[in-house]
């Protein structure tokens, strides 16, 4: 076993909790993920993670190994970062993390093309709705949408996203058209739980006189989950407009509501302070505000 893949497998599966989770980060089986673990035991003659059918627990020594791990690999990284400084050239591996909607539809092919004009940078692109925390999850940037909370992380404005308020034909034929806020108390209002307190529905909600809205019968916290809901009629969606443009184009969904409908919100890169002078990420962060304007 190399000892340098198996010190970051081990750090990975401390901070998931998970032997799966970390093979999912190395795109190998949780076998081999077991397998690194076992030969480090082997090696240092010491427990680190007791196993048990619910969950892990690290030990005092797997505790005391996993900070060392850490401090050695950020020496790694941060000598591979000052090499790249120094040559000015874009190399290495770019970990980024954004929502799974815009990700996939939006950002994948725009770093397809950054990959063909880099070919010295890999990516290694994590999507997922819920909120990342890039510092402890070592990621080097993440795309992020929506108004950003204060930080010491650095954020750079990207491009707009526009919104759109829709529902299906048969959802209107059912329940009618709203034509003003007041009427959504008498709608559902398909839920997006990743939304915070001051953006989605509440916007829309601001506009109503003394009246709340219904509240909705499904909620999730994927952007696809909520389209699929909207397209059967379960009720009415708010969410960025490229996610519905299809089915607004082919008629499957219908706009709404247009002249309430929330502002645009940002797309922002947020990276750690520290990372923002390496080639890799510079380079990177520049591509995507060239392609995404």
């Amino acid at each position: 076993m190399d000892r340098f893949t198996s010190m970051q497998v081990y750090t990975s599966v401390v901070e998931l909790g998970s032997f799966t989770a970390a093979a999912n980060v190395f795109r190998m089986s949780p076998g081999m993920v077991t397998k690194h673990i076992n030969a480090i035991e082997k090696r240092l003659d010491a427990t680190l993670i007791k196993r048990t059918t619910r969950r892990l627990q690290v030990t005092e020594v797997g505790k005391a190994y996993y900070e060392s791990c850490k401090e050695i690999l950020k020496k790694v990284e941060d000598a591979e970062a000052g090499t790249a400084i120094l040559s000015g050239k874009p190399k290495g591996l770019l970990k980024v993390t954004a929502s799974l909607w815009f990700g996939s539809i939006t950002l994948t092919p725009i770093v397809c093309d950054y990959l063909n004009q880099f070919p010295d940078v890999s990516v290694e692109l994590s999507l997922s709705d819920r909120f990342v925390d890039i510092i402890d999850e070592h990621f080097d940037v993440a795309i992020r949408i929506g108004e950003l909370s204060d930080s010491s992380l650095i954020a750079r404005k990207l491009a707009t996203v526009e919104l759109s308020i829709c529902a299906s034909p048969a959802y209107l034929n059912k329940h009618g058209t709203p034509t003003k806020p007041e009427d959504l108390k008498n709608h559902e209002c398909l839920g997006f739980t990743n939304w915070r307190s001051q953006s989605g529905w509440k916007v829309v909600e601001k506009a109503l006189t003394n009246q709340g809205m219904s509240r909705s019968r499904f909620d999730s916290n994927n952007g696809q989950a909520l389209r699929q809901a909207a397209l059967k009629g379960i009720g009415i969606i708010l969410m960025p407009k490229v996610l519905l443009a299809p089915d607004i184009q082919a008629g499957r969904l219908v706009e709404v509501l247009k002249e309430f409908t929330p502002p645009p919100r940002p797309v922002n890169a947020v990276y750690p302070k520290e990372r923002q002078t390496t080639p890799k990420l510079a380079s990177f962060v520049d591509y995507l505000a060239e392609h995404l304007k």
